[in-house]
């Protein structure tokens, strides 16, 4: 008995010391994300779509601090996002760029579930695992995870799944924000309608 008491204290003695070697070593070599980065990630859609040219909003926004990439390469976030990055980092608006897409309306996929072969290529594709289901059974789409970024429909070899837009509810229909209300310093010339006086 007295050697299973000297184990369990050896052991906890051993974990005290070597928790506190790894929280020492936890403050002592902590590593310093960009705070900008976060910042641009917060803005960005998180479709993790691709395309901007990068795997998904975070290597974006990590470009962007950067400065090796423009701001205006996310179609789904669109104009406005292009306007908040711009307001955030104190760059020039820029409009979207055409080889990264086009600005359209939200979309989310749909999956005709009658003509699914269950090959699982779309749910290999979803960047958010928004597609369920299993090898040689149908697959559906989780509505409320889907972001409609396209990539599951090009992989479908039955082309079974379409992009639809989302119905406008009372949920999710939104007052577009005006924008140059107020005479401010950096454009002092503006009218109450945002167009410049001068």
């Amino acid at each position: 008995m007295s050697i299973l008491i000297y184990a369990i204290l050896s052991l906890t003695v051993m974990a005290l010391i070597f928790g506190a070697i790894l929280g020492y070593a936890a403050k002592r070599f902590k590593v310093e994300g960009n705070p900008i980065v976060d910042q641009i990630n917060e803005l960005l859609p998180q479709t993790q779509c691709g395309q901007c040219g990068h795997p998904g909003c975070k290597p974006y926004a990590e470009a962007i601090a950067n400065q090796t990439d423009p701001i205006n390469r996310c179609p789904p976030g669109g104009e406005a996002t292009i306007k908040a990055l711009a307001d955030l980092l104190d760059v020039e608006v820029l409009p979207l760029d055409a080889e990264a897409g086009v600005d359209s309306i939200r979309k989310i996929a749909y999956i005709r579930e009658d003509e699914c072969i269950g090959c699982t290529k779309c749910i290999q594709a979803c960047p958010v695992d928004a597609i369920l289901g299993a090898a040689k059974l149908m697959h559906t789409v989780i509505v409320d995870e889907c972001t409609g970024c396209d990539l599951c429909v090009e992989p479908c070899p039955v082309d079974c799944i379409d992009m639809l837009p989302i119905e406008v509810t009372k949920q999710s229909w939104h007052w577009h924000k005006p924008d140059n209300l107020i005479a401010t310093d950096r454009q002092p010339n503006l009218t109450a309608t945002g167009e410049d006086a001068a």
